[in-house]
């Protein structure tokens, strides 16, 4: 279902001729915080602790909100319920439904029905500048013409924030996002990541109690995306505030994510911790798109694993062994030739055709073994064996491992 491609909307507040656009988070409303900069809710807690929830009230929640363009429906009755202080992200295709989900907590688009609350508060029709959120996009829209330290400060400037007050604040989001001493610079004399740090920077000094990023990183080459996936982690849980964090990157949400939901077609189809969704996807969808997943069906399920439904068990769960090779009682095995081989560097990707039918995905570390010898291991016959209690019904069904576990209680 493609997503409706939408720009920034402008703000009411009228911006000088000739400046770009107004991006959303400069004219975000500001809480009262204390003398520390901290909102009042929070504690001088250490950063490994900062970003647990701090109060009984959610800090968003979502209430069967729905989207409609036309005839197309961009959010289908989605519910969450997002605590105080986390960092979540909401993963998915392009198409899913999660950019328009993140506009509509902003306030830049009205859902079509339900209700959206931040803190306790309907703010269903409240307008973008009356929300205490502020946003990051891809585009980090800084103004050219002003140096570092004016656009990180610009948003206070339109609140008239007092010269000295705003000076100090700049200068602390500058220090908090590691950019001390760049605040004379123009954005062209910057790199990719710095310019990213100076949205960022540019978000924070309002004090939101809620920011949200719209894959803010997805400009970035490889490497320094890395190193921003765990920059970005740090700085959440200094501040200590709620990150909604937008990506189609698997990895990005279960780097940075204390829960993530993953969305297709305009629904959430599962919500829970990067260990719960991608060790215990709940369906097909989950676990063919968050990681590498093997589904196992039809014929082939009844010939491995002995039941009917569909399962599903990770490639690194597998190992590779030879036809003659014992398997325990606990564990599962299947015949197979491996039809490709992918070298990855560190690991190996193993393509193997199951004698029952359809494939399983296996990789391994390459502790002792060279590319040319990994790839040499194509076309030879070959046995996989799991651990039962790795593989997991989808759909509702019982894992084998739980079978095994009513067979012998």
């Amino acid at each position: 279902m493609p997503e409706p491609k939408r720009g920034n909307p402008l703000s009411h507040r009228c911006l000088p001729v000739g400046s770009p656009p107004l991006i959303e988070e400069l004219v975000a409303v500001e809480p009262v915080t204390s003398l520390s900069g901290r909102m009042p809710d929070q504690s001088p807690e250490s950063p490994g602790s900062a970003a647990k929830p701090r109060s009984a009230v959610s800090a968003v929640q979502l209430d069967a909100v729905r989207k409609v363009f036309g005839e197309t429906e961009a959010v289908a009755g989605v519910d969450l319920d997002i605590a105080d202080g986390e960092f979540f992200s909401m993963l998915g295709p392009s198409g899913s439904g999660k950019t328009t989900t993140l506009r509509m907590i902003a306030g830049f688009e009205q859902p079509t029905s339900g209700r959206i609350l931040l803190h306790g508060h309907d703010v269903t029709g409240v307008p973008p500048f009356d929300r205490d959120v502020n946003t990051v996009f891809q585009d980090y829209a800084l103004f050219p013409h002003m140096n570092v330290a004016d656009n990180v400060g610009y948003g206070l400037m339109v609140r008239r924030v007092d010269r000295s007050e705003r000076d100090r604040r700049v200068t602390d989001a500058l220090r908090m996002v590691r950019l001390t001493g760049f605040g004379g610079r123009k954005p062209s004399q910057l790199s990719g990541g710095q310019r990213q740090r100076v949205a960022l920077a540019r978000a924070l000094v309002n004090r939101p109690r809620v920011l949200l990023l719209d894959e803010p990183l997805g400009a970035l080459d490889l490497k320094l995306r890395e190193e921003m996936q765990i920059e970005l982690k740090a700085i959440q849980q200094q501040v200590g505030i709620t990150f909604i964090y937008v990506t189609h990157d698997q990895e990005e949400a279960l780097t940075m994510s204390d829960r993530l939901a993953v969305f297709n077609e305009g629904r959430v189809e599962q919500v829970g911790t990067p260990a719960d969704v991608y060790e215990r996807p709940t369906t097909p969808f989950v676990a063919g798109f968050v990681g590498t997943s093997n589904l196992l069906r039809g014929e082939a399920a009844r010939a491995v694993i002995g039941s009917e439904g569909t399962f599903t068990v990770r490639p690194e769960k597998i190992r590779i062994a030879t036809p003659d090779a014992p398997v325990a009682e606990d564990e599962l095995s299947a015949m197979g030739e491996i039809r490709d081989v992918i070298y990855l560097g560190s690991d190996t990707r193993y393509i193997v055709a199951l004698e029952a039918g359809g494939e399983l995905v296996v990789t391994q570390q390459n502790l002792d073994t060279s590319s040319m010898e990994v790839l040499e291991a194509r076309g030879r016959t070959v046995r996989l064996v799991w651990k039962r209690r790795h593989v997991l019904a989808l759909a509702g069904g019982p894992s084998a491992g739980e079978e095994e576990a009513r067979r012998n209680p």
